[in-house]
């Protein structure tokens, strides 16, 4: 084999493992996209009473809505000093999901959730992500992502995807001092 059929192969393999290596970068994305779509459908069946037809309604006593099907490493119950459920956070891999008390209608509106939780911390939070990104630290996907689902003005999930687990620590506990402070004020009016 000659010196330049030998480097024009080289050079076709490395063309072809770049391919496939933006190739599997846009399946994985893609796949993720489908994951969210399929959780997003989850929870709009969840919130629409979705029940399987053999199951009487009287039969579910859960303070807390039914989870979408996803693995979760942990379940930590948000109380008040009083033991008052407030949520229950599940932590699955790189995700996490905190569903309200069906008896608690928190407000979106209802301070510190806005200024505190969603701008202070979860913002930030996205915000140092995509200056990772920007500076190739991390891929794009990996950018710190939340949805907060609502009937109306009442919060009803936060899911926040693409969490490290050294950020689960400071995600739970805001969560829990602004649901705690929220909760106060519902008290108070």
């Amino acid at each position: 084999m000659s010196e330049d059929s030998k480097k024009q192969r080289l050079k076709k393999l490395a063309e072809f493992r770049s391919f496939l290596q933006k190739r599997l970068e846009e399946t994985k994305f893609e796949l993720e996209n489908l994951q969210n779509l399929i959780d997003v459908i989850d929870i709009v069946l969840v919130q629409e009473g979705f029940k399987h037809p053999e199951v009487p309604k009287e039969a579910f006593s859960r303070e807390i809505e039914a989870v979408p099907s996803m693995a979760y490493e942990s379940v930590i119950p948000v109380k008040t000093v009083t033991g008052e459920l407030l949520a229950n956070i599940y932590v699955g891999k790189d995700v996490l999901h905190v569903i309200t008390a069906k008896d608690k209608d928190f407000n979106v509106n209802t301070p510190p959730f806005n200024s505190f939780l969603i701008e202070r911390v979860l913002k930030k939070m996205q915000e140092k992500d995509q200056n990772l990104a920007r500076d190739g630290k991390i891929t794009p996907d990996k950018i710190l992502s939340f949805n907060i689902i609502r009937e109306g003005d009442i919060i009803r999930e936060i899911v926040v995807r693409n969490v490290s687990d050294e950020r689960v620590r400071e995600l739970k506990s805001s969560i829990r001092w602004t649901l705690e402070k929220m909760y106060e004020k519902m008290v108070k009016e």
